[in-house]
């Protein structure tokens, strides 16, 4: 039973704290997105590319790293909150919650449970259609850090024809065209490294080596025998599925298809990734 003169002291102490409420002394401390405590997930990466642009290897060799984390593709773009009422509403708007804050709270929570499972210290997250929410990633994570993957356009516009025949060449062309603007409306908005799918194939120790560096974290040999560790189901919507990948080697990329293969739409692209040189300019007459 709690004694006479410690009841009194605290009813004393609510007694005064209410006064000072009533008085408009006593104000209530509210949360402010992006202050310390607000994410729960520290300096994230995301690869910026294109589907078919060689993702998935990319994905695998980081994830064979002792403290790098690199999940199968978890679709943010599609993870969305709706608050279905007013009431709703106003009670999170009182907190300084409105629905993108709720999104980036249930991102930022989904990340570090993947992250905290495997008790690595990083976690580089893989979506081709992540670079659609590039400016919604940076806002839910200002420490956010991005890696741009590229690939020889004509060469993606080959494989995805392959892996979606159904599509006309035109829509395909038009796919890998509107990934290609997206990647470099992100790069030239927000800093990162740029690396090369084919420059991974050709030497993923040294490509490793220049993302490893960018991520702080010494390089390990074993990322290249990614084969060895499990890295999840591989199948369509979680990324690549091919024999290729699933063989736990780097093979080499297929040669790029001839500039005179490759549709009109995309020449300008391969130009601005350096895939292609510059058409040249006629002298005027």
């Amino acid at each position: 039973m709690q004694p006479k003169g410690a009841f009194n002291r605290a009813l004393k102490r609510a007694t005064g704290y209410e006064l000072r409420r009533a008085a408009g002394q006593v104000k209530r401390r509210r949360r402010a997105a992006g202050e310390p405590g607000d994410r729960l997930l520290r300096a994230p990466a995301f690869v910026m590319c294109s589907v078919r642009s060689g993702s998935t290897l990319l994905r695998v060799l980081l994830d064979s790293h002792s403290e790098i984390h690199s999940p199968q593709e978890l679709h943010l773009r599609d993870i969305a909150v709706r608050v279905k009422t007013d009431y709703g509403a106003k009670a999170l708007g009182e907190i300084g919650l409105d629905d993108e804050q709720l999104r980036f709270l249930l991102w930022d929570r989904l990340l570090q449970r993947e992250l905290a499972a495997t008790g690595k210290s990083i976690l580089v997250n893989k979506t081709p259609n992540d670079v659609f929410i590039a400016d919604l990633i940076a806002r839910c994570w200002p420490d956010a850090r991005f890696i741009y993957l590229l690939r020889h356009p004509g060469a993606i516009e080959r494989s995805r024809q392959e892996t979606r025949p159904q599509d006309s060449p035109e829509r395909n062309a038009r796919m890998v065209l509107k990934y290609g603007t997206a990647i470099e409306e992100a790069r030239a908005a927000r800093p990162g490294i740029t690396i090369r799918y084919e420059d991974l194939t050709t030497d993923p120790r040294a490509v490793t080596k220049a993302v490893c560096a960018y991520l702080d974290v010494p390089w390990e040999a074993g990322m290249l025998e990614y084969g060895r560790y499990d890295h999840g189901r591989m199948k369509p919507g979680l990324g690549d599925w091919k024999s290729k990948i699933k063989s736990g080697e780097v093979q080499a990329a297929d040669p790029p298809p001839l500039l005179e293969e490759i549709h009109p739409s995309l020449r300008e692209l391969c130009v601005a990734w350096g895939y292609a040189p510059a058409p040249a300019v006629q002298p005027a007459q």
